[in-house]
């Protein structure tokens, strides 16, 4: 292995910041990248050989192969991330602009929810997985939220209450209970787990993980991320009246005064309910 994807790997593995899928990802953009700095000719780099021109080098490569937006902004992250674990942050502009790179767009023009028919369903053998993701459905929690989850912990009666330490970002948050179909799923939820979380016997999260991803390509599931942009268009409808934009419903320059005001209104709860900070953030989920 090359000096620079070893001691890459090593930060990662002593610097254990964020959620475990934080950290995978992390680690794999790390040697993505080293791959990539010693295909544009940077031999014999260290973990604290990092400057400018390096950075310089991949931004200019990856303008130039295309790379998204999103993916260039995610990577600038990463990039960061090691600067600061070695204590060469400044070799790092403040902003992207600073490297030409193209700004994301949030706008969504297709919707990506989906949907998980009972017969797809049916097809996860492992009830611990199969119960999270019909959590996942329910609630529109992110994977690693429904399999952390502590049913019993988190049924407050009229809320799912999620703790920080099952969350992305450490950030608590309620989801509303409106239906009898939540409130059925989250009874069998905590008869399931009992006093535990969906994280059967003396596994560790990563074991679960690994038999989610296993039993949902199984069963034939793909972006089951896709759930929680089906719940979000889902309590869109519900709270407005009317479709979300991206599932054909109007967009915000057809709507009249007192709509806009109600949208408003419905995208803020909805961010709050997905775990986002800003309400911006929902024209992924619903489109404008």
């Amino acid at each position: 292995m090359r000096d620079l994807n070893y001691q890459l790997k090593q930060l990662c593995r002593d610097n254990r910041d964020g959620s475990y899928g934080t950290q995978v990802q992390r680690e794999r953009m790390l040697t993505l990248i080293a791959n990539q700095l010693h295909e544009l000719g940077y031999r014999r780099m260290r973990a604290r050989s990092l400057k400018p021109k390096h950075i310089e080098a991949l931004t200019k490569h990856r303008i130039e192969s295309g790379t998204a937006p999103g993916t260039m902004k995610n990577r600038m992250s990463v990039i960061r991330w090691w600067a600061k674990k070695v204590n060469k942050q400044n070799v790092v502009a403040r902003s992207n602009d600073a490297y030409g790179l193209p700004r994301r767009q949030y706008v969504s023009g297709a919707s990506k929810g989906s949907s998980m028919g009972e017969q797809a369903l049916e097809k996860v053998t492992d009830p611990h997985v199969r119960m999270s993701l019909e959590l996942q459905r329910a609630f529109g929690l992110r994977r690693e939220e429904a399999i952390k989850i502590v049913p019993r912990l988190a049924d407050k009666g009229k809320t799912l209450w999620l703790k920080a330490s099952w969350t992305k970002g450490g950030r608590e948050r309620e989801v509303p209970i409106e239906t009898a179909e939540q409130r059925d799923v989250l009874d069998r939820a905590r008869r399931l787990a009992g006093r535990g979380s969906l994280i059967p016997g003396p596994k560790r999260y990563v074991q679960q993980l690994r038999c989610y991803e296993g039993q949902c390509a199984r069963a034939g599931l793909r972006r089951m991320h896709g759930l929680r942009h089906a719940y979000a268009q889902q309590r869109y409808l519900e709270l407005t009246g009317w479709r979300a934009p991206v599932a054909g419903g109007p967009t915000r320059r057809q709507l009249t005064d007192e709509q806009r005001d109600r949208d408003q209104e419905a995208r803020l709860q909805i961010s709050q309910e997905l775990g986002h900070s800003r309400e911006a953030i929902t024209v992924v989920y619903l489109g404008r």
